[in-house]
This record gives structure tokens, C-alpha cells and sequence, in this order.
């Protein structure tokens, strides 16, 4: 038996609690170690509690090639002056207790450290099931069914080693609360585009709301993406770690270029009262007959 498929958080609901880590390379590490590192993590990586995303710095390393796979480009990042350094692995933890996941992320960084040093944990969780901060539902025009999969995973099974895998896009955005609460409540409705309580698309919306700038119907050819983003909060600070899954990085691209008003000179109305603290690309590697399969990474 040998059946490919995609790990399942992807298409999966948000979970209650989640945990996200960020490793770099330690300066210096062998293939040698990076292919011990990872052979460590394969039978930890369930795909639907711990999700595990590989970055362009691993497949350099090891000198292989994924096709698709890149750095976030450095002429679209923003605010990220202190985080341009591309990291190298990442890894979503899932489930319903903070203490389960403190305990998963220990055993995991350990199972690495001599290849990969942690650079960042953050916790996530759900907030009024599916809403951000700001009161406002995310992931509403998400694909649903067969759609969720055409859109984020790569269906290709000439493919071995690549096919129901997925590409992620993630930042870590940080919302300044005062400013968005100085700001009246139809003022912050025409910034996302919806009203807040019935999440009902404002039919006179302006062109800098956020349904308008991400419309994904809008872009030829269309560019859908699956979103499972996650509210984050430390201390008084706080925002939205922002994820999407799609078969390749362009849709989540083209959107991107347009929220930066870079295709007609109108930039998103998010912007008035949030930014992205990073920016990160990774590739999903599929699942085969339920372990992580690294065969694309030579493994």
C-alpha cells in the first residue's frame, strides 16, 4: 500500500487552541543532521494535530529542488525589518488544551535541536468561534468541499513525493486595538467590507475594503485560497497570525500585491489600524500511508 494524500489540518476546521512554532537553521548544520533532524519528527508528524511546513533554507541544504517553493519575496515584505530572515521549519500544533500543546512543543524541540534552533513560539486560539479580534469573521469566502482541496493541495499523482502536498503563506499581524476602536462602527465596516454583527457584504463597500482588495472571483484566473488563521494574543498585544494553503504561492501572491495597492495604487483598508510583523513562505510535504513523507527532500 502506498496512498498519498494531504495532511489534514489543512482542510480541517480551526481547532480550540493552537501553538506555532518557527525554527531557523543552526549556522553550520550537515545534511547529515537535517536528515536526522527530520527522520526524528516523521513519526510525530500526524498532519492533524501537528502540521509541519519546510522552507526553502531545508531544500537548499540538502540540496534538493521543490518546485514552487521560494522565500517570501523581499520586495513585497513590510515591517519585517527584524524578521527578513527566512526560517526553516514550521510547525502548527492543534487541540484543545494549552498544557497538551506545551508539552508536545518541549518534546518536539528537543527531537531537532541539533539541526534547528526555535526561534518563535505563538499561541493561538479561537475567539467567538471564528472571528478576529476586531469582532469580524474570518475565512468567510473560504472554498468548502471539493473546492477546499483544488484549491490548496497540489493534485498530481505522477508526482511522487509531491502530490497532496500544499504551499502556506504566513503572517503574524498585529492589530493596534486603540486605533481601531477610535474609529466609528460604519468606518469599520467599509475597512473589511462587512457589517460586523451579521457578517453581510456591504453592497456600496469602496474599493479599499478588504472583501474588495481579496476578492478572490475578482483575479484571472481566480485566486482561491483556504485560510485557517488564528487570533494571537500577548500581554496587551494582540492580532492575527494569518495562514493560507494553496497548491502553489501565486493566488495568495496576486492578492497580496493587490492589498499593497501595487496593481492600481489603493491600498487595503486593514492597513489604517494593522500590519504584518513577518512574513514566511513553506511548503507542506503530503502524507503517505499516515507518516510525513519527505521523499521530495530525499528522505
Amino acid at each position: 500500500m502506498n496512498t498519498q494524500t494531504h495532511q489534514a489540518a489543512i482542510i480541517l476546521p480551526i481547532p480550540t487552541h493552537a501553538r506555532y512554532l518557527k525554527f531557523d537553521l543552526i549556522d553550520g548544520a550537515s545534511p547529515a543532521s537535517i536528515r536526522t533532524a527530520l527522520k526524528k519528527l516523521m513519526p510525530r508528524i500526524d498532519g492533524k494535530t501537528v502540521l509541519l511546513g519546510v522552507a526553502a533554507p531545508v531544500a537548499v541544504a540538502l540540496c534538493k529542488t521543490i518546485e514552487g517553493l521560494r522565500a517570501f519575496p523581499q520586495s513585497l515584505r513590510l515591517n519585517d525589518e527584524h524578521n527578513a530572515q527566512t526560517a526553516a521549519l514550521w510547525i502548527w500544533l492543534r487541540g484543545g488544551e494549552r498544557g497538551d500543546l506545551l508539552s508536545t512543543s518541549l518534546s518536539l524541540v528537543q527531537l531537532v535541536h541539533k539541526a534547528f534552533v526555535l526561534r518563535q513560539t505563538l499561541d493561538g486560539f479561537a475567539h467567538h468561534k471564528n472571528r478576529d479580534l476586531t469582532g469580524y469573521e474570518d475565512g468567510t469566502e473560504n472554498p468548502k468541499g471539493k473546492a477546499a482541496l483544488h484549491a490548496a493541495i497540489l493534485d498530481d499523482p505522477t508526482r511522487i513525493g509531491m502530490h497532496g502536498s500544499s504551499f502556506v503563506a504566513v503572517q503574524q499581524w498585529s492589530h493596534e486595538m486603540s486605533r481601531f476602536n477610535a474609529m466609528k462602527k460604519p468606518a469599520q465596516d467599509r475597512a473589511i467590507g462587512r457589517e460586523r454583527i451579521s457578517n453581510d457584504e456591504l453592497v456600496d463597500a469602496p474599493k479599499s475594503a478588504h472583501t474588495k482588495r481579496t476578492e478572490q472571483e475578482s483575479f484571472s484566473p481566480p485566486a482561491f485560497v483556504v485560510r485557517r488563521s488564528m487570533p494571537w494574543a500577548e500581554g496587551l498585544n494582540g492580532g492575527l497570525l494569518f495562514v493560507a494553503f494553496g497548491h502553489s504561492f501565486d493566488a495568495f501572491e496576486v492578492q497580496w500585491r493587490r492589498m499593497l495597492g501595487l496593481d492600481d495604487g489603493i491600498k487595503d483598508a486593514l492597513f489604517q489600524f494593522s500590519q504584518p510583523m513577518s512574513h514566511d513562505y513553506f511548503w507542506c510535504p503530503p502524507m503517505c500511508d499516515g507518516q510525513i513523507d519527505f521523499r521530495a527532500l530525499g528522505i
